[in-house]
């Protein structure tokens, strides 16, 4: 599984609403599509976390209703220097995540 993409700002000031985006690249298989006669097997996202700075800022159960290579945009308030983790995780229990940093200035 591919680490999920982040666009954050490099930069903000102290107080600041940020703008985060996430693309995770997945296939998110429902098992319901047929393909040359054959049943597609089940290929899920199942959650994604944010932590910023080690504490979870944001934590998303994902089901059937998830588009392939789910986008997400969120905002964070950030009062200091701070580090941005995305983390998921499929139902076959394989791993991603990324870092973004941001400087308080």
């Amino acid at each position: 599984m591919n680490p999920p993409r982040i666009r954050a700002p490099r930069q903000a000031r102290a107080g600041e609403v940020v703008e985060i985006r996430t693309l995770i690249e997945h296939p998110m298989e429902t098992g319901l599509r047929m393909e040359g006669g054959r049943l597609v097997p089940r290929n899920m996202l199942a959650s994604m976390v944010v932590r910023v700075n080690g504490e979870v800022a944001l934590q998303v159960e994902l089901s059937n209703g998830s588009a392939a290579n789910p986008y997400h945009v969120f905002f964070l308030r950030l009062e200091r220097a701070s580090e941005v983790e995305v983390s998921c995780v499929d139902e076959a229990g394989r791993s991603a995540r990324s870092m973004a940093r941001i400087a308080v200035g």
